[in-house]
């Protein structure tokens, strides 16, 4: 028993050591977490899921995601399938799954502690697992006609990519001599000198282009302009991944501030610390008490079991050796409970019944822990069910507010839940009262009880039997504790010999099953080693062919890409020479034509040559032009005369305003009356002086 407990207390020195490792890797860069050992034993589930899946992203930034956007079952399988690929081995299969899907701390510290242990490590093999884990395809897909193919070349590009992978990774833990850079170099520069050759070559054949210099210039800032659009393109890919980052950040802290609201809401700062208060006595209750019991209960158990599992096949006679072993520690233990029976005195009795009630408070503060961690669980779950309806809630575009009928069903549903509860509150008034009165009823039965076992004693003392009510109580508590004791030893013993028979019956299934098994792997082991060495060697042999088969593939598509550059230019050039003949032909055969047309004697063919149709339009146009002289002539000629007779037609027209307002001042022909015999009216001096 005390190696039971020291074993326990080595596990959870053990544990607390890899909780305090786990919270220092946390603190330093990229991580920049400030936890403490308390508050990171206290998160709740999804935020250490979100912990571990914050480390996976360190080591493959793919993983890179706020867990609650996605489902519990999706996040497990992604965390399973990158623990898988970064071959890591859990204890048992079963409790690890359970473990990941449920949050479980137990599960999760390890292979906290694993990961960083071994960040650089898995960071090389997270890298490798995208380009060298295998696609599994499906038997009725190979079946097709160039699946097959596809997938052997598949197969092909990996092995090659392993091995160029371990020639980088020689070529950078390897160091290269003085020799080796020197020839390097030289091959480098001899390399330099025949491409300068080369682009000498094709400077002279581009300057002989008429636009040579134009396409160059056009050519460079086509390439200057692709090189700022390939960095444009990934300066927006970085920003929009930091964006995204920084709004899956913004997204996590403001729904931590929206909690925290919700918590905070109608919350006093004595309502705040009695309720840390709580929860601290609750989590110190859980550590020191509950927790530590847990543990080596569970690690007596384990115990139990490998100590049956590393014993013998045992037999009957072994089990009737047990089971007489069994039967005299009982008549034992039997004798020494009558024993200390007979000698007790009064104050051990005292202190056992003070034992049994500090054993069912204890047993009540168990109760209450389960409780509290049941409450717990709910309340998380809880959250991530209001959390998937606030996100189905924001897709919809915002709550649906009710309206006509629906909000009157809304009212009466209201008033409905009203009246129950005020019947329900109504209740429980009348169970308090009932409870005050049987509170009272209970405290005086107490202390008639109190009153009636004074007399007794009273009784018991006089007659010179003190005590004897206290220890016939005892007996029978006795009594049926040893009879709950027999028949769970009784239970524990079938339950032990039951595992044992299937345990050896397993082992012995196994043995027979593996035996045929073994044999037939002995002599493959020794094919395999023989095998392994002839790979090894066609290995090394295919690789140094090809090498020097690469290298003078590489020579060779230099010297085609060079030809094929060449030809390409040629064919370029040919077909904008041919367009000049082509041109030239057809401004030939326009000459030849014209010339034709103008020797020859027909006089409609010579109207149609260009230079009578174009001497023809040269004559109109001097005619007109002489035309033209003739009229800016004239009309230099009779600008004069023309001026005045504008000027005098613009004095005309200033007094025939003067006498239009005249008129209309004198009233119209309303004055005429008054005119003397013998004058003229005024309209006839008007037409007078209008006589030109």
């Amino acid at each position: 028993m005390v190696r039971i407990e020291l074993r326990g207390f080595f596990l959870i020195g053990k544990m607390s050591e890899q909780l305090k490792f786990v919270v220092q890797e946390l603190a330093k860069e990229p991580f920049n977490k400030k936890y403490n050992l308390i508050s990171f034993d206290s998160l709740e589930q999804i935020q250490l899921l979100q912990v571990l899946n914050d480390v996976l992203a360190v080591v493959d930034p793919k993983q890179q995601i706020d867990i609650r956007e996605e489902s519990s079952d999706q996040t497990a399988i992604r965390i399973f399938h990158m623990l898988r690929v970064l071959k890591y081995k859990p204890p048992t299969e079963s409790a690890f799954r359970s473990g990941i899907v449920q949050g479980d701390k137990f599960v999760i510290y390890p292979i906290l502690e694993w990961l960083f242990r071994r960040i650089p490590e898995l960071k090389k093999r997270a890298y490798l697992a995208h380009f060298l884990f295998k696609i599994d395809v499906p038997a009725e897909i190979m079946q097709e006609d160039q699946i097959p193919e596809l997938y052997s070349q598949y197969e092909e590009l990996m092995e090659q990519f392993k091995d160029l992978h371990k020639q980088s990774d020689n070529l950078k833990n390897s160091g290269y001599n003085t020799a080796e850079i020197r020839k390097d170099i030289s091959n480098m520069e001899d390399e330099k000198e025949q491409l300068n050759k080369r682009i000498e070559r094709l400077k002279r054949k581009v300057e002989s282009h008429p636009n040579s210099q134009t396409m160059m210039n056009v050519a460079r800032n086509l390439r200057m302009e692709r090189d700022r659009e390939k960095k444009l393109a990934e300066q927006r890919q970085e920003q929009s991944t930091l964006i995204q980052h920084e709004e899956q950040k913004i997204r996590r802290l403001q729904q931590q501030l929206h909690d925290t609201r919700q918590a905070g809401v109608g919350a006093t700062p004595q309502s705040l610390l009695q309720r840390l208060e709580e929860e601290t006595r609750t989590n110190k209750y859980i550590v020191t008490e509950r927790l530590p019991k847990d543990l080596l209960a569970r690690k007596k158990t384990l115990q139990d079991l490998q100590k049956v599992v590393a014993e013998p096949a045992m037999g009957q006679s072994d089990l009737d050796r047990l089971l007489g072993q069994i039967q005299e520690l009982n008549s034992e233990i039997n004798q020494l409970i009558e024993k200390r029976m007979r000698t007790g005195d009064p104050t051990d009795d005292k202190s056992s019944l003070f034992k049994q009630q500090a054993a069912i408070i204890a047993h009540k503060k168990e109760a209450a822990v389960t409780m509290y961690r049941e409450i717990r669980e709910d309340y998380s779950r809880c959250m991530q069910e209001m959390d998937q309806k606030r996100e189905v809630v924001k897709e919809s575009g915002g709550g649906e507010v009710l309206k006509g009928e629906d909000f009157k069903r809304y009212v009466n549903k209201l008033r409905s839940k009203s009246t129950i509860y005020k019947k329900k509150r109504q209740e429980i008034a009348e169970l308090r009262a009932e409870y005050g009165v049987l509170s009272r009823t209970e405290e005086i039965l107490r202390n008639r009880d109190e009153n009636i076992n004074q007399q007794l004693e009273l009784v018991e003392n006089k007659k010179g039997v003190a005590g004897y009510r206290q220890t016939q109580d005892e007996l029978e508590k006795v009594s049926s504790v040893k009879s709950g004791l027999d028949d769970r030893k009784g239970k524990t013993l079938e339950d032990i010999s039951d595992m044992v028979q299937r345990l050896t019956r397993r082992i012995a299934e196994k043995k027979t099953a593996l035996a045929p098994i073994i044999k037939e792997l002995r002599p493959m082991r020794q094919k395999s080693q023989e095998l392994t060495g002839r790979h090894e060697e066609k290995k090394q042999a295919y690789d140094t062919a090809a090498a020097g088969l690469e290298s003078n593939m590489s020579k060779l598509e230099q010297e085609v890409r060079a030809y094929r550059e060449e030809v390409t230019q040629d064919e370029g050039r040919y077909h904008y020479l041919n367009c000049m003949i082509n041109m030239l032909e057809i401004q030939q055969q326009k000459v030849a034509e014209e010339m034709k047309a103008y020797t020859s004697a027909d006089p409609y063919a010579r109207k149609k040559t260009f230079r009578d149709i174009f001497q023809r339009k040269i004559q109109e146009q001097e005619n007109l032009g002489k035309g033209l002289r003739e009229q800016q002539k004239s009309v230099r000629e009779s600008q004069v005369p023309s001026m005045r007779q504008m000027k005098m037609w613009k004095d005309v027209q200033r007094l025939m305003e003067c006498k239009q307002r005249c008129f209309d001042q004198t009233g119209g022909f309303a004055g005429s009356a008054g005119v003397g015999y013998g004058e003229a009216p005024p309209a006839m001096l008007e037409e007078d002086r209008l006589v030109m």
